[in-house]
């Protein structure tokens, strides 16, 4: 919601859902990850990189977590590949609560679905180590802002 009328509640909340809980689970595997020439992928959102009206929080962690690969990419440069993924509308539960608390009709079909991301993980992390993807936007083929939706 907006953040006039947002708490330090939710702020906590999704600080820890959507940023810390990334860190820390990154920071705990580094070193794993570091001598198994691993790679790190972050599942982020579009609102990542363009924050929309009544998302303030939402957008902020987003933006953070961007900041956050970001970041690790610049300290392993080389050793690990980091690529964050910012997709747009994805056909889940939230957004089907999403649309019904805003009265708006959900078309999942329109929509991203989640076995696309997976699909775009797996083919990301098959690349030859020859090459480093350092970030992929995804949206719905058919723009979701048709009447009686929303993005």
């Amino acid at each position: 919601g907006p953040i006039e009328h947002a708490s330090l509640d939710d702020f906590d909340r999704q600080v820890d859902i959507n940023l810390r809980a990334p860190f820390r689970l990154t920071r705990a595997l580094l070193p794993s990850i570091r001598r198994r020439r691993g790679q790190v992928v972050f599942i982020n959102s579009s609102a990542g990189v363009r924050a929309v009206p009544d998302s303030g929080i939402y957008s902020a962690t987003k933006h953070g977590l961007k900041g956050l690969a970001d970041s690790l990419r610049a300290e392993v440069n080389g050793e690990v590949r980091v690529l964050s993924i910012f997709v747009g509308t994805t056909a889940t539960p939230m957004q089907a609560s999403l649309h019904a608390s805003k009265g708006r009709r959900y078309i999942p079909e329109r929509l991203i679905q989640p076995a696309d991301v997976a699909t775009l993980v797996v083919q990301a992390l098959s690349l030859p180590r020859t090459v480093e993807v350092t970030s992929i936007h995804m949206r719905p083929a058919a723009p979701p802002e048709q009447p009686g939706t929303c993005s």
